[in-house]
């Protein structure tokens, strides 16, 4: 499933991007926090899936964002899996105060990847900076991690709304780029088939320097 464009306004795309990452890294706050500016502290853990739709506006068009907030515990993941298809973004999810969870960044990208049907704009956020005497995982660790992953970085706060409205809207240009550079690459395509007008297809290949940027940025 490919992002779409709406059928009223051919300017308008819909994004499905999932939240993932281990109970009580912070995943729902996150989402309040940048679809309603509110936060929860005494929050419960999410029961299966909820999703919210957030409208960003992205070098002047109106981007709606489908932000699915999936439960991080075990039992429920066989329910959650088949609510990646389709996702074209994703935030990985730690919490800097428990490095069990971001021990745990390998699995769940694994798992993104096997139920994933396309290639997902992923960053990986550290949660919680607020929590700084109880830090036990380094920015310099986390920007490791999504190096050698090739993902994007980030470090937030879902308490002090820090760098939270930065890394979805992170995903969401990326995702954007990469499909109307996609775009444009079809509609010259089709250009130069017709001017060929012989039935011959022309195949544009992206050179290394136009692939999708990717790496780490933004630590708070």
């Amino acid at each position: 499933m490919m992002p779409y464009a709406d059928e009223e306004r051919t300017e308008d795309y819909l994004f499905k991007i999932v939240l993932i990452g281990d109970s009580a890294v912070g995943k729902s706050n996150l989402l309040a926090r940048f679809a309603r500016n509110e936060f929860y502290p005494n929050s419960k853990s999410t029961i299966g899936v909820e999703f919210q739709t957030q409208t960003l506006e992205i070098e002047g068009k109106e981007i709606k964002a489908q932000i699915w907030d999936t439960a991080g515990q075990e039992r429920f993941r066989a329910v959650t899996s088949a609510y990646y298809r389709g996702a074209v973004g994703a935030l990985v999810v730690y919490d800097i105060s428990r490095r069990q969870t971001f021990d745990g960044i390998g699995r769940w990208l694994n798992e993104l990847q096997t139920h994933s049907d396309m290639n997902v704009v992923t960053i990986l956020v550290g949660n919680k900076t607020d929590l700084k005497d109880m830090r036990e995982v380094t920015t310099e660790e986390g920007k490791a991690v999504a190096e050698a992953h090739s993902l994007f970085f980030m470090e937030t706060s879902a308490l002090d709304s820090s760098n939270v409205d930065a890394a979805f809207r992170t995903v969401v240009k990326e995702i954007y780029r990469i499909l109307t550079r996609k775009v444009f690459q079809s509609q010259e395509l089709k250009k130069l088939e017709n001017k060929l007008g012989n039935g011959k297809t022309v195949v544009l290949q992206s050179s290394e320097s136009e692939a999708p940027a990717k790496g780490w940025c933004c630590s708070s």
